[in-house]
């Protein structure tokens, strides 16, 4: 059984950034991964890639050659890559070992993971081939300085949950840049009655129900809540690395290593 992580989330959340502090944490406590590339439109990378889309398709090319626009050939080129499951990457996956770790760094159109199936057919692909993921989804914590921008945040995070029907881990990124932590950590787990306030203050009397329904969405929906991400500390990757972990139980089947659990003295 395989493991892989698919980091989804809007253009500019950090995908590829988070990817690579991911990949350099990894390697600095020993532990192997392996990046996959699924963004036809990449161009550098941080981080080693060991299969990368492009390979297959790449959306210079598409544009070029169909005359598309950059959306309409990013769709084209994921609809390619899901034509090509069985075969393509079939032979790519055939060089991992069945207990690998894969991080798939997907593009960041954010329809591609609400509401077309591309990534939701890519992900019961994987399935099939007896990994185990988990969607890890990506927002600027930027994005989350007032309460309007939170809520259409939530609101594509609980979307991308329902579509993909995965574990879920929402990770607050680019906290590093975040000058008043304070203002970002009442959003961390928030409760429906202060954001329906805090609407209701932003927002003109006429929308009040509308933010009544959005707050209890929230609130029904428990499971909308943020992890915040600072890449320049060891111990927030190794926390968010940890969380993913236990959503995918990676690790549970590790050998016990007996010699750990040898009192002293009886060594012999």
């Amino acid at each position: 059984m395989g493991f892989a992580q698919l980091v989804i989330g809007p253009a500019g959340s950090g995908k590829s950034t988070y990817c690579s502090g991911l990949f350099q944490h990894c390697e600095t406590v020993g532990r192997r991964i392996h990046m996959v590339n699924l963004d036809p439109a990449a161009e550098h990378f941080s981080y080693p890639v060991s299969t990368d889309i492009r390979e297959l398709i790449s959306l210079d090319d598409v544009m070029e050659e169909l005359g598309m626009g950059p959306n309409g050939g990013l769709i084209y080129c994921m609809e390619h890559l899901e034509d090509n499951l069985d075969d393509w990457l079939d032979e790519q996956l055939e060089n991992y070992l069945d207990d690998d770790y894969l991080v798939f760094d997907c593009p960041g159109q954010i329809e591609l993971f609400t509401h077309v199936p591309v990534l939701r057919n890519f992900v019961e692909y994987l399935k099939r081939k007896n990994f185990t993921v988990c969607a890890v989804y990506l927002l600027d914590s930027q994005f989350v300085s007032d309460v309007t921008k939170y809520i259409s945040g939530c609101m594509a995070s609980l979307s991308a949950m329902i579509q993909l029907e995965l574990p879920h881990i929402n990770i607050l990124s680019k906290m590093d840049l975040v000058s008043n932590k304070k203002d970002v950590e009442d959003y961390l787990n928030p409760e429906a009655a202060v954001l329906l306030s805090q609407l209701n203050r932003e927002m003109a009397p006429r929308f009040g129900k509308l933010n009544k329904a959005l707050a209890d969405l929230v609130d029904d929906y428990s499971m909308v809540n943020f992890i915040p991400l600072d890449l320049r500390k060891e111990s927030s990757i190794q926390y968010v690395l940890s969380n993913i972990d236990n959503c995918i139980q990676y690790g549970e089947d590790a050998d016990v290593k007996v010699k750990d659990y040898i009192p002293e003295g009886d060594e012999d």
